[in-house]
């Protein structure tokens, strides 16, 4: 199983984003941090988690997929599998889509101060912008 911890962060709401993954699995630790452009931080917390699923993709095929976030915006959305937010609406369709190439994916919410490696990350994210 992948432990994934994800962060969005926007400098301003909306603003310069950035996301931020932490990724440990059984041997290795890795850290990633993407500029996101301008959006709010509701949305660069869902492109956290599609950034991070893109990422497994790529390095973790089949594996178990065990997501953190302290967003619980983002989490009750993706939990439920449903939203009103037209905003959230495509961004949480291709969360399921791209979960689904895995044999189990889960998400739990976290506190903010149990998430500090991929806030750090996130912030890093801003500044690439």
């Amino acid at each position: 199983m992948i432990e994934i911890y994800t962060d969005g962060a926007s400098s301003g709401n909306p603003g310069p984003s950035g996301a931020g993954i932490y990724i440990k699995s059984a041997s290795e630790k890795y850290e990633y941090s993407f500029p996101l452009g301008e959006m709010s931080n509701h949305e660069a917390e869902f492109h956290a988690i599609l950034k991070a699923l893109e990422v497994c993709k790529k390095q973790f095929p089949g594996e178990i997929l065990s997501f953190r976030s302290d967003s619980k915006v983002a989490v009750d959305v993706i939990e439920k599998e449903s939203t009103k937010n037209q905003t959230f609406q495509p961004l949480l369709e291709k969360i399921l889509t791209e979960a689904s190439n895995f044999p189990y994916f889960f998400i739990k919410w976290i506190p903010e101060k149990n998430n500090g490696h991929a806030d750090r990350l996130a912030r890093e994210g801003i500044r690439k912008n």
